[in-house]
């Protein structure tokens, strides 16, 4: 028998096939599945007009068959089989696809069933990572002969006629042995293939069958006695191993929550109903399907490197990639899904995506949805919001961060704070909602508690004023204000940002006046501390505590303590300026001291520095100094 070469730049073009274009090993079983599975359809769609077929949808069916004797993985189908010429053109001819030639021709018709997953022709050369022969054994519809073609690789292949009762195709790998740098006999255990093909191949819609070993109790004899102990026994059944319909294909009113839960829980091992799922199905110039679920907790290795962002990607029910990165913007990592669509340009191995305006479309869709139903769920049930919000609030607030702001105007709406007058969880519009018109500002504060919070010198006069504070004590928080800047028209602003726009213009220059009349206490103040402060002024903002420290710039105190932490030796510092309230008692006394006293009044500006740090949660420089200061003035 006359053995015939390769018909392509045949041995080079075959090695890119077996060694170059698949990354993964494993991917041949979803190959030849697929393949297995285009037939099918082409049978299928051929019985719509062919009376003589004699199947319908429910006979077909896709069979896998290790066999650890002979090593032997064979995986038949009774769908359109091959002739001679086909196997000539199709097998014989590297990367070209039968299966592109039956979509182009059928393309015109208006067939929802019509989905062909082959377009590449390279599928099947995949077989030979993990064979070292591969015969295929095919009879075509309508046809009386069947024939064997078979290969070991670049060498060439034969075709010859043969025996098969039935019409279909048979492809039959020899699996190679065992290498010190690969383990091929997994490919004959059923456990592993079984993993495979719910792995890649789960929807396809025909089902994908194989024999599975159990153990089962065997019967009870009649006459065992109380001590009878079961006994076990292997047993052999034919299994369908695939789920076949997509639970993101059916229509939303046929799918029940358990169901949606069920398929989360299983598909992405959480043990936890997930918080929100949404189901998407979208029609036009890019059609696909997503299922996307939001967690109903962190995911234990979510703040690790083994947590991959993603969605699985899917082409017509057949797994491409398990994790979609490019699907998900980083404000939504941790949103799990699946995503299907047949109009993606794939590569030509299918395992990735080429980045085209249809990826682009599909992800900026999703965010749009994320966004929309998050939003819905905020407005419509709070409670579990606030619960989604406490897991995943500060991944939105990075995504705020995240490329200069780029998706602030998406993501500000979501944001959720602590309110000081409402003593709850308020969003950023529910706030502008309820403060007077004339107000200009949002007045913020951050810090590492909502305690820590309450106690700030500033807090006491924005009370008695009315003025909602919104609390931030995430450690992000530290830059979200600056980021944002504005919403709707109102400035965010700090309330240790000095001019909190709360005084009269006689208020204010009376402060201006009883500056000038202190101007020789503040100088004394700010030589007595040096490089410590950038300034020294008089507060109207402190009520009824004697000082306080505030930043000055850009940087604040929580993006000192930020930095700190992740670079000590850096030394980055927020500039300090010390506030102090004239009408104080305290300050009374340090003019008096300043003008009578001058170590006594160095003392007093030590201690009220020392409060000051230790009222804005700053480390004391010298704690030892300041205990022996109090005591001496105590004394």
């Amino acid at each position: 028998m006359e053995k015939k070469q390769f018909k392509a730049e045949s041995q080079r073009l075959m090695d890119l096939m077996i060694n170059s274009i698949y990354t993964h090993k494993e991917i041949f079983l979803r190959e030849i599945i697929s393949n297995a599975s285009d037939a099918i359809d082409k049978l299928a769609y051929r019985a719509l007009t062919d009376d003589q077929v004699g199947l319908n949808r429910d006979d077909f069916k896709i069979v896998v068959v290790p066999d650890k004797e002979a090593r032997t993985l064979t995986v038949s189908d009774n769908g359109i089989g091959m002739t001679q010429e086909e196997m000539e053109n199709n097998l014989g001819t590297i990367a070209k696809s039968g299966s592109l030639q039956f979509k182009k021709e059928t393309e015109k018709t208006d067939d929802a069933e019509i989905d062909i997953i082959g377009q590449f022709g390279v599928g099947f050369y995949s077989a030979f990572m993990v064979a070292d022969k591969v015969t295929v054994i095919s009879k075509a519809y309508g046809a009386d002969t069947a024939y064997k073609w078979e290969s070991e690789g670049v060498d060439g292949y034969t075709i010859e006629p043969c025996e098969k009762d039935t019409v279909g195709t048979d492809v039959i790998m020899s699996i190679k042995p065992d290498s010190e740098e690969e383990k091929y006999d997994e490919y004959l255990e059923a456990y592993k293939l079984s993993g495979l093909i719910k792995k890649y191949s789960d929807y396809i819609r025909y089902p994908i069958r194989m024999e599975m070993e159990h153990s089962k109790p065997k019967p009870k004899p009649e006459d065992a006695g109380e001590d009878y102990k079961p006994e076990y026994e292997t047993v052999k059944e034919w299994e369908t191993i695939n789920s076949m319909i997509p639970i993101w294909q059916r229509p939303k009113s046929q799918v029940k929550d358990e169901e949606y839960n069920e398929f989360y829980k299983s598909k992405f091992g959480d043990w936890q109903d997930p918080l929100l799922t949404i189901h998407v199905s979208a029609e036009g110039s890019v059609e696909y399907k997503a299922l996307l679920y939001v967690p109903g907790q962190v995911p234990m290795n979510y703040f690790t490197t083994d947590f991959k962002k993603g969605l699985q990607l899917y082409s017509s029910g057949v797994m491409i990639m398990e994790n979609c990165a490019d699907l998900l913007p980083d404000c939504f990592r941790f949103v799990r899904g699946v995503v299907d669509s047949q109009d993606l340009s794939l590569n030509i191995s299918r395992e990735m995506l080429q980045h085209d305006r249809q990826l682009k479309f599909i992800a900026g869709n999703l965010e749009k949805k994320i966004k929309s139903e998050l939003q819905k769920l905020m407005d419509n049930d709070r409670e579990k919001y606030e619960k989604f919000f406490a897991a995943f609030g500060p991944q939105i607030k990075y995504g705020v961060l995240a490329d200069y702001g780029a998706k602030k105007e998406t993501l500000q709406d979501l944001l959720l704070y602590w309110s000081s007058k409402e003593g709850k969880l308020i969003s950023l519009k529910e706030y502008v909602a309820a403060v007077p018109e004339d107000q200009k500002y949002i007045y913020y504060a951050n810090g590492e508690s909502r305690e820590a919070l309450h106690q700030l010198p500033q807090m006491e006069k924005l009370q008695q004023k009315g003025c909602d504070v919104l609390f931030m004590t995430d450690e992000v928080d530290g830059f979200v204000p600056q980021t944002l800047a504005k919403y709707q028209d109102k400035e965010l602003k700090a309330i240790t940002a000095g001019d909190l726009g709360l005084e009269t213009e006689e208020e204010k220059k009376a402060a201006e006046e009883k500056s000038e009349k202190s101007k020789q206490t503040l100088e004394f103040v700010k030589k007595t501390l040096g490089d410590k402060i950038k300034d020294v002024r008089l507060s109207d903002n402190l009520g009824s505590h004697p000082v306080s420290v505030v930043p000055d710039g850009g940087m604040t105190f929580e993006m000192e303590k930020y930095f700190k932490r992740m670079n000590p030796e850096a030394g980055m510092k927020a500039d300090r300026i010390l506030e102090l309230n004239a009408d104080h008692p305290i300050f009374a006394k340090l003019q008096i001291a300043v003008a009578q006293d001058e170590k006594k009044a160095e003392d007093l500006v030590n201690i009220l520095y020392t409060q000051a740090l230790l009222m804005a949660g700053l480390p004391v420089e010298n704690a030892g100094e300041y205990t022996d200061l109090v005591c001496s003035l105590i004394g």
